[in-house]
């Protein structure tokens, strides 16, 4: 498959601290690629350096065809990237409505806009029901939700995903997963997921790579790293 990002040689640091040295990945379009690692890997920093956010990078990072890495952060959310970080990062001062609204922020077509909400309710039906409340009052999982949809209305072609998972009771974090596949299905939104939980990321992933102290140990099709019991025990942790 085509690739829709291509990283090569990424070296990332914050300060004088060095957290990447010389990585390289892709995500084909279309498809789902997952990367693992313990805390402190790097995979945080890597989502951060594809949107020029954060960290001092140096590499080679195309996107559709088209060298990305030193332009500004807004130019590359114009280009198709949208990054749900870790935290969420609601503005939970705003109801649902408005935080949505914020993530086409980029976009004049309003017509689409107004499509597109009625379109992420089909995914996110919650959020429906609570478009007048405020973001901060929504469960955890409501905010992971509201999280993703707010990145979907950018009409990305590449969604970031930083540990959707995190602190989530397992039936939500199925749920979230369910609408994952979904939008990558229907929609056909390439996703690169950083995920903890190794288990459930190669379950949704076509290809996976493992960072081991800012360096790829290892990558393949997510099948076969989720397949051998020597890499589930040292890298993933089950």
């Amino acid at each position: 498959m085509t690739a829709l990002l291509r990283i090569d040689n990424l070296v990332a640091r914050y300060g004088s601290t060095e957290v990447l040295r010389g990585i390289a990945l892709s995500v084909a379009e279309g498809g789902i690629t997952t990367l693992l690692g313990a805390n402190g890997a790097g995979k945080t920093t890597t989502l951060r350096a594809i949107c020029n956010v954060m960290v001092q990078a140096r590499g080679e990072i195309h996107f559709a065809g088209a060298r990305i890495d030193r332009q500004p952060t807004e130019d590359i959310v114009r280009l198709g990237i949208a990054h749900v970080p870790d935290g969420r990062g609601t503005f939970v001062g705003l109801t649902v409505e408005e935080n949505l609204r914020l993530g086409a922020y980029t976009r004049r077509d309003r017509a689409a806009v107004a499509a597109d909400l009625r379109r992420i309710y089909g995914y996110f039906p919650r959020l429906e029901e609570r478009l007048q409340q405020q973001a901060g009052t929504l469960s955890g999982g409501e905010q992971q939700m509201l999280a993703i949809a707010r990145a979907l209305m950018s009409r990305p072609k590449l969604l970031l995903l930083d540990e959707p998972s995190f602190g989530l009771a397992p039936l939500v974090v199925q749920d979230i997963f369910r609408i994952l596949r979904a939008i990558n299905e229907q929609e056909q939104v390439s996703i690169l997921l950083v995920e903890q939980n190794a288990r459930m990321a190669l379950s949704l992933a076509s290809h996976a790579y493992v960072l081991e102290t800012g360096r790829i140990a290892l990558h393949g099709p997510a099948a076969e790293i989720g397949g051998q019991e020597s890499v589930r025990r040292i890298y993933l942790g089950y």
